[in-house]
């Protein structure tokens, strides 16, 4: 078992991925508009050998609509995987609110991808939201 909590029979998540896409449901399963501008977001996440993690999204949109807000997520910290659960200790973020938190996601695979699942909660002072982000491997580091 490596220090990220792997060992030979998980899927390897180490390397550097690209956002493809995300999607929203409220708490009732039902599809609300996707956070991060939906199909405009960019985002890069990297998980080293070294047990360290760095996450970042951001709305692109070139435009705002009026009472949108772009959103923009940052954090950083040791993380741990058990082929099911990816659990990062944050020791820095855009959100200083994070820091000191453990940020949990529920992680499956399916046709290449890397699933990330946050648990519901409310995003920029909405109802919560059950947040699902789809990652592709761009680099092995």
């Amino acid at each position: 078992m490596s220090e990220t909590g792997l060992d030979s029979g998980t899927p390897d998540v180490i390397g550097t991925w690209r956002l493809v896409k995300g999607t929203s449901t409220d708490a009732d399963g039902k599809p609300m508009r996707p956070g991060f501008g939906g199909d405009q977001a960019i985002g890069r996440l990297v998980l080293r050998g070294d047990g360290r993690m760095m996450a970042s999204i951001i709305d692109s949109r070139a435009e705002i609509p009026e009472g949108d807000r772009r959103e923009y997520s940052a954090y950083c910290g040791a993380y741990t995987f058990d082929g099911k659960t990816l659990i990062t200790k944050v020791d820095a973020s855009a959100d200083p609110a994070r820091v000191g938190t453990d940020q949990v996601r529920d992680v499956s695979f399916a046709d290449g991808l890397m699933i990330l699942r946050p648990p519901l909660r409310p995003y920029n002072g909405g109802p919560p939201e059950a947040r699902t982000l789809y990652w592709t491997k761009i680099s092995d580091i």
